[in-house]
């Protein structure tokens, strides 16, 4: 089934692609489309603006915005869009990350962005899952089925753990 509304991954530059590989894996693995883009808030500003103003139109249901350092891409993707923004601060500086996750989380009343862990792409894409799956239940169960594998598998590795001679 192919999902009413897609995912727009954004990067501030083409280096951050490697890290949001693991958003990238996780709408496969749901089934999820998605589009990827190379937007920077600063310099590219209105092609950011034009993105976030037309991304509703063109199907997209959530963003996902990476960036390091003055890591503003997602604050600006989410001033000028209703859609939901994800968040991924990126150790991109001498801060590890800690500069783009206060970046990220410190955003005015009235232009919240929802913010994963400092690299956290993998959870950037499971969470636009689940905002997508409000309204499609062919992914709700695509996401309990995952949440069941990551159970079994715990309990694999404690039983390993209970079980070894130590």
């Amino acid at each position: 089934m192919s999902h009413k509304k897609s995912v727009c991954v954004v990067v501030g530059a083409d280096g951050d692609l490697p890290i949001m590989q693991g958003a990238i894996d996780k709408l496969k693995y749901f089934g999820v489309p998605f589009s990827v883009r190379v937007v920077s808030a600063h310099r590219t500003p209105y092609q950011a603006e034009e993105l976030a103003k037309t991304a509703r139109e063109k199907g997209v249901g959530v963003i996902i915005a990476a960036a390091g350092k003055a890591a503003h891409l997602a604050g600006v993707l989410a001033a000028y869009t209703t859609l939901p923004v994800i968040a991924v601060p990126l150790k991109a500086s001498t801060l590890d990350g800690l500069d783009a996750l206060l970046s990220m989380v410190q955003m005015p009343t009235g232009v919240p962005v929802a913010t994963v862990a400092i690299d956290g792409a993998a959870n950037a894409g499971i969470l636009a899952a689940q905002i997508l799956s409000v309204e499609d239940p062919e992914l709700t169960d695509k996401l309990a089925a995952f949440k069941d594998e990551m159970t079994a598998e715990y309990m694999r590795k404690d039983a390993e753990a209970v079980n070894r001679n130590w």
